[in-house]
């Protein structure tokens, strides 16, 4: 039976509606804010997973009839997932996944589709309300519901899911997703704003929130869904827990305390290795399969609960480092001689370098989406090799995580990127990953900004990324600086924070417990400001401004201006007088509709050549002046000479030579390249034409 709720946040209508749509899965919601449809489903298996992990997938799709196009390409339908959905399913994943509880192992999949879309709504935050609702109205042991707002600020107003139009004059670009009691996510950008302006920013988030948890509240309410799977974590023998413990407790206490990360993994895998010889001496081998699972997870088990023991009662983390400490850092610039601009940034055992390329008009990506093509002028591509870990593994493709990470990187680099009036170049940052422990996001932030430094990229300051953590049992609280991978896994937030020594870039987080107060926000804030500070000096010790010159290989960009009725002249009939350019002269040309041409090219002498032959023709032939032109056509009454591009004159046969001629073809012939000099140009823009004043008579 059909069943909607509706909600009011920000001036936007919202309606949650079941029982009408895909009624076969375990739960579906339309979730529908004026012209924006999303539908999402959820299924889950009847059958418990062998895999030692939560086997959830997330998959959010764009349909082009969402806003009325056929998709580009040959094949004319939707194809692979764009960067932009593989984002958006990131964004739905990561407050839904926290909220199941440790051990289910049901494979679930939940699947949002984009049936409609004006352009003015932020898709991704229906998206997100509809996947947690149909969650909530389902069976699966769901302990949400959750929900995700996206806040802008304009002209200091803090605004609930701005349309297109409050997003271009907002300083502020994050989507926040919580729960009831707090907050589980944070993506966005900002323009700089004050880590206090930040902390506003997710109150406000949160109290926008509620309006939504209340509503899916009521839908399950009304829908009298049916109770929640029965889910129970499996108990452990306790003679084989008492077995696994004995060995695992002083061995996995002993590695904790290597400070190498490799030495560590060594001894922690040895302490493993040594319980699960304990555990299965005398054990017939149909069971080894299942004890190994056990003894995994209690090695795990012990590895949480001793790290986090460390750090609360000792104030000693894994490495040995204090609460606030950074990891040494070494910087180095100009690694890569053909590249534009190359830094190396290390920190720790985290080291990412990034090579800068700069490219023209002709090389920013087009990128065929919902709501039309949009072009690219700085991209930022992030790679994690298997190797940076130590490990083998698959390569080629991009996985969710190297594309979410790459976005985050690209978001806090854009915001000091010159205006494209100033710097008309295209700009390609790519981070390669060589070695990771810890924030190699953030770590391919800093590697950025020494590349862009590198390349001479006129910035608008420097900019570096940090990631904080946090350890939270009952009342004992503490916020982590620059944190480990293992850190990582093992805490209860990650929280990245990139910007400038005035105010944030960028944030990113992640919370893995049911919330945090504001007030250890606030902490954290203040001590990621504190980090990325220290981060940034160390990075101005080896470079602080850009360099005064381009690299030799980078492509000099000239731009000069010409009146917008003029390209059409520059460009000519089916661009061949602009192809005829770039052919005479080897240069890149792009230009646009408001009359600014962008002229690229290594080569000073080409880029001369061809803003000469640009002025020439915008400025029209002039009369008394002497061109060398070319015949392309022979008339009875004269020759059609082309004196510049797309510029032909007139030259009549008797002003061809003093003496009389019976045929014009007896002097000239299509080809023929003579001086002429102009003698008229009259109010129509026909050129007269002369040879024989050139000549002695």
């Amino acid at each position: 039976m059909k069943k909607t709720v509706t909600v009011d946040v920000g001036g936007n209508t919202i309606t949650l509606e079941t029982g009408r749509l895909a009624k076969q899965a375990d739960a579906s919601v339309l979730a529908t804010c004026g012209n924006n449809m999303v539908l999402a489903t959820v299924v889950a298996s009847n059958k418990e997973s062998d895999a030692d992990f939560f086997p959830l997938t997330v998959e959010f799709q764009e349909k082009f009839y969402a806003t009325g196009k056929i998709p580009g390409g040959y094949f004319k339908r939707e194809g692979k997932p764009t960067e932009n959905a593989g984002l958006t399913s990131r964004l739905i994943d990561r407050p839904i996944r926290p909220m199941f509880p440790d051990g289910y192992n049901t494979e679930t999949q939940l699947v949002a589709i984009a049936l409609s879309s004006d352009g003015q709504f932020p898709l991704e935050t229906l998206a997100s309300l509809a996947a947690s609702a149909a969650l909530h109205i389902s069976d699966s042991p769901f302990n949400g519901p959750t929900a995700a707002v996206r806040v802008g600020r304009v002209d200091g107003q803090w605004i609930a899911n701005p349309n297109a139009k409050q997003m271009e004059q907002s300083d502020v670009n994050i989507m926040v997703a919580g729960t009831k009691v707090g907050l589980l996510m944070v993506e966005g950008e900002t323009k700089f704003i004050t880590e206090k302006d930040a902390l506003d920013a997710l109150k406000f988030a949160h109290k926008s929130i509620l309006p939504l948890i209340e509503a899916q509240e009521q839908l399950r309410k009304d829908t009298g869904s049916k109770p929640k799977r029965e889910f129970s974590p499996k108990v452990i023998e306790t003679t084989i827990r008492e077995k696994a413990e004995k060995i695992l407790k002083p061995k996995v206490h002993e590695a904790l305390r290597i400070k190498e990360k490799a030495k560590r993994y060594d001894a922690l895998d040895a302490a493993k290795e040594a319980a699960l010889e304990v555990v299965l001496a005398g054990i017939p081998e149909v069971e080894h399969e299942k004890l190994s699972k056990t003894v995994s997870f209690l090695f795990e088990e012990q590895k949480y609960k001793q790290a986090r023991a460390m750090i609360l009662d000792d104030q000693v983390r894994i490495d040995g480092r204090n609460t606030t400490q950074i990891r040494p850092i070494s910087n180095e610039v100009a690694l890569l001689p053909r590249a534009h601009g190359s830094g190396l940034f290390t920190r720790g055992e985290t080291q990412v370098l990034a090579a800068v390329t700069l490219g023209t008009g002709d090389d920013e990506q087009m990128i065929d989406g919902l709501q039309g093509t949009v072009t690219k002028r700085f991209l930022l591509h992030y790679n994690f090799p298997p190797f940076s870990v130590g490990e083998t593994g698959r390569m080629g493709g991009q996985s969710r995580r190297e594309i979410g990470h790459g976005a985050l990187a690209e978001r806090a680099l854009a915001a000091i990127l010159p205006d494209n009036e100033l710097f008309p170049y295209t700009i390609r940052v790519v981070g390669e990953v060589l070695e990771s422990n810890g924030s190699s996001s953030m770590g391919t932030v800093c590697s950025g900004m020494m590349a862009l430094l590198d390349a001479g990229v006129p910035v608008k300051g420097n900019v570096a990324g940090i990631a904080m953590g946090l350890i939270k049992e009952g009342n004992k609280v503490e916020i982590l600086s620059d944190i480990l991978g293992d850190e990582d896994h093992l805490g209860d937030m990650d929280f990245k924070v990139a910007g400038t020594r005035e105010g944030i870039s960028a944030l990113q987080m992640d919370i893995k417990i049911d919330s945090v107060s504001f007030e250890i926000m606030e902490k954290a804030l203040a001590q990621a400001k504190q980090g990325r500070v220290h981060i940034l000096g160390e990075m101005e010790k080896v470079m602080k401004v850009p360099r005064n010159q381009l690299s030799e290989y980078a492509p000099r960009i000239e731009t000069i201006e010409i009146k917008p009725e003029k390209v059409r002249e520059v460009i000519g009939a089916g661009g061949k007088v602009i192809k005829d350019i770039i052919l005479r002269t080897g240069v890149k040309i792009d230009i646009e509709d408001d009359g600014t041409v962008h002229i690229a090219s290594t080569d000073a002498e080409a880029r001369k050549k061809a803003i000469e032959i640009i002025k020439g023709i915008v400025q029209g032939a002039e009369v008394g002046k002497v061109y060398k032109g070319t015949v392309q056509k022979i008339m009875d009454f004269g020759a059609f000479v082309e004196v510049m591009p797309n510029t032909v004159g007139l030259l009549h046969i008797s002003e061809i030579a003093h003496e009389r001629l019976r045929s014009v073809s007896d002097v000239l012939s299509e080809g023929d390249q003579l001086d002429v000099k102009v003698l008229d140009v009259d109010r129509a823009g026909r050129i007269k034409l002369s040879r024989k004043v050139l000549l002695e008579k």
